[in-house]
């Protein structure tokens, strides 16, 4: 019968560094997952006890409820996944990628998971309206999503010319906002949109008024 050798089992084994890293992620998944039901009554043993971890493990890697709360928060990267717009390549304009961006977002809104996305974020700012650095992380995070999205936007042909990154970053947050509404509506069921309609509407948003000067 084959055993492991030492090699084998030291392989197996975490450094401190990825165990730390691991325990990081499973707090933070944790907190997500106890804020998302409980809000600003979320209680650390509860946390801890969902990522099979102590509330001695939250003060050793977070200093406390208030420093998981601020990484939570600061791992929050938005409800979109950039990643697929980022493979549609350069050769679209400006109002392909933007449609491309609205179906994506579509699809997200329409998926089952998305009403307890939803319910986290609202949990989320009742949690950092009462709490000024919470409410500081998340305004980061949200500007840090936008110049993310603005940067698939950046040097995109629009009117013959590049689309340039103060034109993106005021489009990408119109974008934001409309798809954040258009989409809350599909979640609760005020309407239920489609596809094409959100692409159309996105699109409805490339105008020179929106972009700025060319």
């Amino acid at each position: 019968m084959p055993t492991l050798e030492t090699g084998d089992f030291n392989a197996m084994r975490l450094t401190r560094a990825e165990s730390k890293a691991v325990n990081k992620r499973a707090l933070i998944d944790a907190a997500r997952e106890i804020v998302r039901k409980e809000g600003a009554q979320a209680r650390l043993e509860d946390i801890a006890e969902l990522a099979g971890l102590t509330t001695g493990a939250v003060y050793s890697l977070f200093g406390g409820k208030s420093g998981l709360m601020v990484a939570m928060v600061d791992d929050y990267v938005g409800p979109l996944d950039l990643q697929p717009i980022g493979a549609a390549g350069p050769g679209l304009t400006l109002e392909e990628v933007v449609a491309a961006i609205a179906r994506q977002y579509w699809r997200m809104s329409a998926d089952p998971e998305a009403a307890g996305q939803l319910l986290f974020e609202i949990r989320v700012m009742d949690l950092v309206l009462a709490d000024p650095e919470l409410l500081a992380k998340l305004n980061a995070a949200i500007n840090d999503w936008e110049v993310r999205l603005a940067a698939h936007l950046t040097g995109r042909e629009y009117g013959g010319a590049p689309v340039t990154r103060e034109q993106a970053v005021r489009l990408a947050r119109a974008l934001k906002a409309l798809l954040s509404g258009l989409g809350q509506a599909v979640v609760l069921g005020v309407h239920g949109g489609s596809e094409e309609y959100f692409a159309d509407v996105a699109q409805a948003l490339v105008t020179p008024k929106v972009l700025g000067p060319l």
